[in-house]
């Protein structure tokens, strides 16, 4: 579903909340958002490089961290409304509750697949543009990948009171959730929002068969 540029974000994303996951019950200061950025991704891609089951491809145990570490730290309310846009308020709570669930999980069987085909990209982190008060940030980092041009990563976060919060990517300057609206906003107009959820369901379970299918070669 998603082109090879967005799932370059995903390993950057995927690192950032990783790490950040790993830091949650440590009573600390909440650190400023750049510096988060930075410690948390070299940090996780380190563990990503030394960890030879997720160098092997075991997305069971990629899917498990990610399920543990990243959903606290992931702001699901705001990504999936934003992603279906002006139909969001024509959807009923159970929809809207099924259409998270269903945005979620899709987004840790990508997350789960970037990690898996991590291969020593570097990260350059620009500095923060911000005012101390802000409460609404953007911090930029660029993914360098030899012999293939810089790709560049914006990450918009909000603070919350437990902490700064992911709620949208993009990616050379192409959001994560407008690529998923164009997208959703046909299905819907095509199918209707249940069609949608129908729809994020069934490439929910494709995205899970080559995991149950490696697991069965074992």
């Amino acid at each position: 579903m998603l082109p090879m540029f967005v799932r370059l974000a995903m390993v950057a994303v995927a690192a950032l909340v990783l790490a950040t996951g790993a830091r949650a019950q440590a009573p600390a200061e909440i650190q400023a958002p750049d510096l988060l950025v930075k410690t948390v991704t070299l940090e996780v891609v380190d563990i990503i490089q030394k960890d030879s089951d997720i160098q092997k491809g075991d997305r069971k145990k990629v899917i498990a961290l990610i399920e543990t570490k990243v959903l606290p730290h992931f702001n699901f309310q705001a990504m999936t409304s934003s992603a279906v846009g002006r139909n969001w308020d024509k959807a009923s709570a159970d929809q809207k509750a099924r259409l998270m669930e269903e945005f979620k999980t899709l987004l840790v069987r990508t997350y789960a697949s970037a990690l898996a085909a991590y291969s020593n990209q570097k990260f350059e982190f620009r500095p923060l543009r911000a005012k101390p008060t802000d409460t609404d940030v953007t911090v930029h980092v660029r993914i360098i990948q030899s012999g293939n041009q810089p790709v560049t990563i914006d990450y918009d976060l909000e603070k919350r009171p437990a902490g700064w919060q992911v709620w949208d990517v993009r990616v050379g300057g192409i959001s994560l959730v407008a690529n998923y609206r164009t997208e959703f906003d046909n299905l819907i107009r095509e199918k209707g929002i249940e069609g949608l959820i129908k729809a994020l369901y069934a490439k929910n379970n494709s995205l899970a068969q080559p995991a149950v299918a490696g697991a069965q070669k074992k």
